[in-house]
C-alpha cells in the first residue's frame, strides 16, 4: 500500500443529535464523528489519501462506523477492533457554536489506544501526521500516543482543540507547551482559545495571542477566526486570510475540524501554506450547513468554488 498523505489519531464517537433541544422527548439522530473522523472526512474530501488510526469495539454498531468510516473516503486500513463500548456524545444543532457537548465515553474501546497500537513505519511514511487536544484529553495512553507520534512524523499538525468538559485550562496548556515545539502548525483558535491556553489578560490582542502561541514553539501558527478566517504566523511574518461567507447556517459542529483536517490535506499535497489556509477557511464555512460533525462534507471542487467567488476580483487576478 502507498504511504497515506494523512494520518489521523483520536477517537470516533457515536454521535446523538437533534434539532431540538434536548429535553424528554427529544428526536435524536444517530450518526458517527469526534473531531479525529471530521478532520480525516474533511482531509479525504480535500484530495489526500487519509489513514485513520483508532480503536472501535468489535459489535455490530462498529461495524456500521467502519463502514461509515470508509464512505467518507478514509481508509480503514489501520483501525483497530477490539472488545468493549463505545464512546457518545449528545449535541443539538448549534449555529453559533457557543455549546458544549454532553459526553459519555470514559473507558471506551477507543480511550485505551496506546503507544503500543502506533506503526511508526506509517507515521515516519505519511506526508502530515495529525492529532487534536480532545485526542490528549480521552486518556493518558492516547495522550503518549500521540506525543510519540509527534516525534518520530515528518510534519505534525496539533489541533488544540479545547474543550472543558474534558480537561482544565493547564491540563491543556501543559499538553499543548510539550507537542508545540514537535509540530510543524498549530490551530489554537481566537479567542477562547487563546486566552485559555495562554493564561492572557482580558484585554490581550490577537497580536498577543499570535506572539504568544509562536513563543512556544511550532512552525507555523494559524489562528482561527471562525467566519473571519485566520492569521498565520510563519518565519517572522503574519498575514491575515479572510474568512468565506457560510452559503447556509445549521450548525457549528465540527467546522475547526473541517478547517484542520482540510489544511493538513493541502499541505500534504504540496500547496503554498496561505494557499492550504484559504482553502481550509472556505472549508469549513461550508460545513456549517450539515447537522452533526460529518453532516456536510465539501468536496474539493465546491470548495474551490465558494473560495474562487468569495475572493477579491484583483486577488484572483494577481494568481
Amino acid at each position: 500500500m502507498s504511504a497515506p498523505d494523512v494520518v489521523l489519531l483520536g477517537e470516533v464517537l457515536l454521535e446523538l443529535s437533534s434539532r431540538e433541544p434536548l429535553t424528554q422527548g427529544a428526536t435524536l439522530r444517530l450518526g458517527f464523528s469526534g473531531d479525529a473522523l471530521n478532520a480525516a472526512a474533511a482531509a479525504a474530501a480535500a484530495g489526500a489519501h487519509v489513514a485513520l488510526v483508532t480503536r472501535v469495539p468489535d459489535d455490530e454498531l462498529g461495524d456500521q462506523l467502519v463502514q461509515r468510516v470508509g464512505e467518507l473516503g478514509v481508509d480503514t486500513s489501520w483501525i483497530i477492533r477490539a472488545p468493549g463500548q463505545h464512546g457518545l456524545y449528545f449535541s443539538h444543532a448549534d449555529p453559533l457554536g457557543a455549546r458544549q457537548f454532553t459526553y459519555v465515553r470514559r473507558g471506551s474501546t477507543a480511550s485505551k489506544l496506546g503507544i503500543a497500537d502506533l506503526d511508526e513505519g506509517l507515521l515516519q511514511s505519511a506526508g502530515v501526521v495529525m492529532a487534536s487536544g480532545v485526542a490528549c484529553a480521552v486518556s493518558d495512553t492516547m495522550a503518549a500516543a500521540v506525543a510519540r507520534a509527534a516525534q518520530v512524523a515528518r510534519r505534525f499538525v496539533y489541533d488544540p482543540n479545547f474543550r472543558p468538559r474534558l480537561t482544565t485550562p493547564f491540563a491543556a496548556a501543559a499538553v499543548l507547551h510539550r507537542l508545540a515545539p514537535l509540530a510543524d502548525v498549530v490551530t489554537p483558535s481566537w479567542p477562547d482559545e487563546a486566552h485559555h491556553l495562554l493564561g492572557l489578560a482580558a484585554d490581550a490582542s490577537l497580536e498577543d495571542a499570535i506572539r504568544g502561541f509562536a513563543a512556544l514553539g511550532p512552525r507555523v501558527v494559524v489562528l482561527t477566526r471562525g467566519p473571519d478566517g485566520a492569521v498565520v504566523a510563519a518565519e517572522g511574518s503574519v498575514t491575515a486570510v479572510p474568512g468565506v461567507p457560510a452559503p447556509v447556517l445549521v450548525d457549528q459542529t465540527g467546522a475547526g475540524d473541517c478547517l484542520a483536517g482540510t489544511l493538513a490535506a493541502r499541505l500534504a499535497l504540496g500547496d503554498p501554506l496561505l494557499d492550504a489556509v484559504a482553502l481550509a477557511t472556505a472549508a469549513a464555512a461550508l460545513s456549517v450547513g450539515g447537522q452533526g460533525g460529518t453532516g456536510r462534507v465539501p468536496t474539493l471542487t465546491e470548495t474551490r468554488a465558494a473560495l474562487a467567488a468569495a475572493r477579491p476580483v484583483e486577488e484572483l487576478n494577481r494568481q
